[in-house]
């Protein structure tokens, strides 16, 4: 009989027996533990999950600026009766004023955005790049409300030509108002309810000195307000970091005899 390669094996092995386990069980591979992907997730940290879009920063941004826009066009044209209506109430409260009155208080919340950083108020951003978002908010607001202007051909309500579709001294002011809002809102909220106070004193003496009618004024503040939160989201020009070239730079209220002013302190950056 010819032997079986078990029986070789056991020959081989000197005399076991055949029913040894050593030689009756086949002991199965260890498996190898996947490791390639050991550090996908450490800790388990759930995976961030994707905000909706209707939270999203430009979705709120637009929100409210949408709104008085979107409200401003629809009194503007159609239903002139709202805004006769607020016009005849206006002029029958209050008297007109100076012009040179608004024109002047349009900038007041940059005086404000100076005064309060001057006294020492720590600003969201250094003045370099809060400078650079004036003026782009600036371009923004211009190129908007004037576009506009010249495609609606909205007469003022004292007929003195027809570009009173969207207020610019209300876009103006609220531009400004808005951007000292973003600056000082982490100090203190009073910063932005002053500045916001003298915007709507701006478009309420437009109203007043029959310059434009009550939609233009509403859809200007929303022009203003939301070139403000552009000019801040298309920002990124040196975001959060202190430019060299001011470093060191202080501004202080200075008298001296005939006269007061301000000294500039400049050290350079080493």
């Amino acid at each position: 009989m010819k032997p079986t390669p078990f029986r070789l094996v056991w020959l081989l092995a000197g005399g076991l027996s055949l029913s040894s386990p050593v030689l009756a069980q086949v002991t199965p591979p260890v498996a190898v533990p996947d490791t390639t992907r050991k550090y996908a997730n450490p800790g388990g940290i759930p995976a961030p999950v994707k905000a909706p879009w209707y939270k999203g920063k430009l979705v709120k941004a637009v929100a409210i600026p949408a709104v008085l826009i979107t409200y401003g066009a629809i009194t503007a044209q159609g239903n002139a009766g709202i805004n006769r209506d607020a016009r005849t109430f206006v002029q029958k409260q209050f008297r007109p004023v100076s012009t040179g009155f608004d024109n002047t208080l349009i900038i007041t919340p940059y005086f404000e955005l100076a005064a309060v950083a001057l006294a020492g108020v720590e600003s969201r951003d250094d003045r370099l790049n809060t400078l650079l978002i004036i003026g782009k908010g600036e371009l923004i607001m211009l190129a908007s409300t004037f576009a506009v202007k010249y495609l609606t051909q909205e007469p003022r309500p004292n007929g003195q030509d027809n570009l009173s579709f969207p207020s610019g001294h209300a876009a103006q002011a609220f531009l400004a108002a808005s951007i000292v809002h973003t600056e000082f809102r982490d100090k203190s909220q009073w910063y932005g309810v002053g500045a916001y106070t003298i915007a709507t004193s701006v478009a309420a003496l437009r109203m007043i000195n029959n310059k434009h009618w009550q939609s233009d004024v509403v859809a200007g503040a929303g022009f203003g307000i939301l070139s403000a939160h552009l000019a801040y989201l298309s920002h990124r020009n040196r975001w959060g970091r202190k430019p060299r070239l001011l470093e060191g730079t202080t501004f202080t209220p200075t008298v001296y005899p005939g006269g007061a002013g301000f000294a500039l302190t400049w050290r350079p950056a080493h």
